[in-house]
């Protein structure tokens, strides 16, 4: 009862968070310490509780070294792995004893480790966490085991459907850019990853450096003792960052296309994409694709309507305008649920999108889509496990919260014309990739 009272309490005062001049309705303190660590401490209503975020910006688009893709995922395994003070037995006794619910997850543009616990267990958390961020130890042994349990998960994840097509998606509509392998790498350099243990000392110290990492830290929060905490816990990890040199995308000039035929039994799925642009509130352009993704194919979208509720053709489709460091792909994916319509489906996509291209959206539907975002993002906001799962994207990507205010003012001057030309500037034939999957039976 408490958390639905928090979230309409919140919901109501959007009017006066907008009237101050900003969306995000909670202070957030920096601090930089001098061997370049960033601290972002973000008091919530939480009594008692804390999310404790890593967010290492280093992901699968860092991976440039040809053979060395899959790294950044596989030492999101790897630092359970644990220190010569904490082993890594000896860590999840520390964080089962706490009650914490620890874990991490990795993307394309970046790493983030992650618990919540109680207040008063902060220290001892900043002490564990900071010791294997600094001091993380493993033998050729433990680095092989791990390297063939990440294979193992990979080859569970090629049994899905969905992981297959994004892996043919990326290898065929990118040349160049480390976007081109997913956040899992390709399969013959994960195979060959138990013969990389010298290979994974050097990514750890050129990628696990304090320059490169911001602490997230959300809840209830005292500042000023979390400022101190780090200040001794973190205070000497040596910076030593190396950014990698990451190879542009070239042009692409024409329209790709690839069949995979899926061996099991699935629906048809189509994927439509698009090269993009990087995340940039200050490019009017992308601002409004994220808008248009939603206006053309979200849930109160004309195609959605009439594929997915009147005809019954599709089982979903959905648009995915990803925000990136780089320049990802804007997507629209449907799983068909006969293969002769597969065709038909593409079509109304790009039926769709020259709908957009030849005259301003309606503004009545453009303000609602903007208010829905609004009321979604503030809808994620509460809890402090929630509040920074909203906020670490962005963070990862910019280094700060800062963005999250200047993407949603520009939201706000979005037009229904800005739109228009957002379809017209990247929804173009030169930049799409098309694949379909077919099951066995189809």
């Amino acid at each position: 009862m408490n958390r639905i009272l928090g979230i309409l309490l919140m919901v109501l005062s959007i009017p006066s968070v907008a009237a101050a001049g900003g969306i995000f309705p909670y202070p957030c303190q920096k601090e930089t310490l001098p061997n370049g660590l960033t601290v972002l401490m973000v008091p919530v209503p939480s009594p008692g509780l804390i999310a404790y975020f890593t967010i290492v910006r280093t992901g699968s688009r860092d991976e440039v070294e040809p053979g060395k893709s899959g790294f950044a995922h596989f030492f999101e395994h790897m630092m359970f792995r644990g220190t010569k003070k904490y082993p890594g037995n000896v860590y999840d006794r520390i964080v089962t004893g706490l009650g914490a619910d620890a874990n991490a997850f990795t993307t394309d543009d970046f790493t983030a480790y992650h618990l919540q616990f109680a207040k008063e267990d902060l220290e001892k958390v900043v002490d564990i966490e900071s010791d294997r961020f600094q001091n993380l130890d493993y033998d050729p042994a433990a680095f092989q085991t791990e390297a063939g349990a990440v294979y193992g998960e990979y080859r569970k994840s090629v049994t899905d459907p969905f992981f297959t097509l994004e892996e043919r998606l990326r290898d065929l509509a990118y040349d160049a850019h480390p976007y081109k392998h997913t956040t899992m790498g390709f399969e013959a350099d994960i195979r060959a990853m138990p013969q990389g243990y010298e290979y994974s000392r050097s990514f750890f110290h050129r990628f696990y450096r304090p320059e490169n990492v911001v602490l997230l830290v959300v809840g209830d929060v005292d500042p000023e003792v979390t400022r101190e905490l780090v200040k001794k816990y973190y205070g000497p990890w040596k910076r030593g960052y190396q950014a990698p040199a990451i190879v542009r995308e070239p042009e692409q000039t024409k329209e790709r296309s690839g069949q995979i035929k899926y061996p099991g039994q699935t629906l048809p799925i189509l994927a439509i994409a698009y090269k993009g642009e990087a995340f940039d509130p200050s490019n009017r352009d992308y601002v409004a694709a994220l808008l248009l993704g939603d206006l053309a194919f979200g849930k109160n979208s004309d195609i959605y309507k009439k594929l997915v509720v009147q005809e019954q053709k599709v089982e979903f489709i959905a648009a995915d305008i990803p925000l990136n460091r780089d320049m990802p792909l804007f997507q629209i994916a449907a799983m068909v649920k006969k293969a002769e319509d597969v065709d038909y489906v593409r079509d109304e996509v790009y039926r769709t999108l020259e709908e957009f291209k030849a005259g301003p959206a309606e503004a009545e539907r453009l303000d609602k889509v903007k208010r829905r975002n609004k009321y979604a993002f503030l809808m994620e906001l509460d809890s402090a496990g929630g509040v920074a799962g909203a906020l670490a994207r962005l963070i990862a990507i910019t280094g700060g919260i800062e963005a999250v205010e200047r993407l949603y003012a520009a939201f706000d001057r979005i037009t229904p014309s800005d739109v228009q030309d957002a379809a017209k500037k990247y929804f173009d034939a030169r930049r799409r990739t098309v694949v379909v999957l077919r099951g066995s039976e189809g």
